[in-house]
């Protein structure tokens, strides 16, 4: 498989998601925002971080980036393009995903280890994965309060395109488990032809034996399940 990591000014998890792909034997190359080539991947990451020092509103600055006229272009092509954090505050400023990311409720910075529920397997990020299954998947944000409106969020649901909701080690999704005030306890999202998806948690960060949960690996091996089958 052949992924495209972005690096924005401010990105800082470009090369954890490098590294989290390359330790598994995968082709991966790093795009400057200023580059105009995609280098025909087969898999697009904006990667967490702080884009432009999240001026204005994170991710604001970041979609008028020369690449993101290419990314745009290559997910209205049905190319998979993954939003990590940062990336989900950026896909949501292009508009190719629904909605927006707020601060958080506590208006804190929030570090920490944090359960998500699977609740869609149909997409190529979830391929394969049981349904309600509880992964633990670090956290790191300001701006993860994920907001929509009520048609919007109807919509979200009608259509089977919430993929991960906050919650419990048990996968209960209570407002306990809600670590920022998301709406629904919503962690991630894709859009309607499924080939895009944002989620705030940082499934880079859990995908090696040096780190204490390794649940992020089920991200990756979902992705790689969903090549080999298509």
């Amino acid at each position: 498989m052949k992924v495209s990591v972005i690096t924005f000014p401010g990105s800082n998890c470009d090369h954890d998601a490098m590294e989290a792909f390359a330790l598994r034997g995968h082709e991966v190359k790093n795009i400057w925002h200023k580059d105009h080539d995609l280098q025909s991947p087969d898999l697009v990451i904006l990667p967490g971080g702080f884009s432009y020092g999240d001026y204005l509103r994170c991710g604001s600055i970041a979609k008028f980036s020369p690449i993101m006229k290419e990314v745009i272009s290559y997910a209205q092509k049905g190319g998979m393009l993954f939003g990590i954090c940062n990336g989900f505050q950026i896909l949501t400023e292009c508009g190719l995903l629904p909605g927006t990311l707020m601060m958080n409720k506590s208006l804190q910075f929030i570090c920490q280890h944090q359960y998500i529920r699977v609740e869609s397997n149909d997409t190529p990020y979830t391929y394969g994965l049981d349904k309600g299954k509880a992964l633990d998947i670090p956290i790191a944000h300001k701006e993860g309060n994920f907001f929509i409106d009520e048609a919007g969020l109807k919509s979200l649901q009608d259509n089977n395109r919430i993929v991960f909701r906050y919650c419990d080690k048990d996968g209960n999704a209570t407002p306990e488990a809600n670590p920022n005030g998301a709406l629904d306890n919503i962690a991630g999202i894709c859009n309607k032809e499924r080939n895009v998806m944002g989620m705030m948690p940082h499934p880079e960060r859990a995908a090696s034996e040096h780190v204490v949960s390794q649940d992020g690996l089920f991200i990756i091996k979902a992705i790689e399940n969903y090549f080999n089958h298509r």
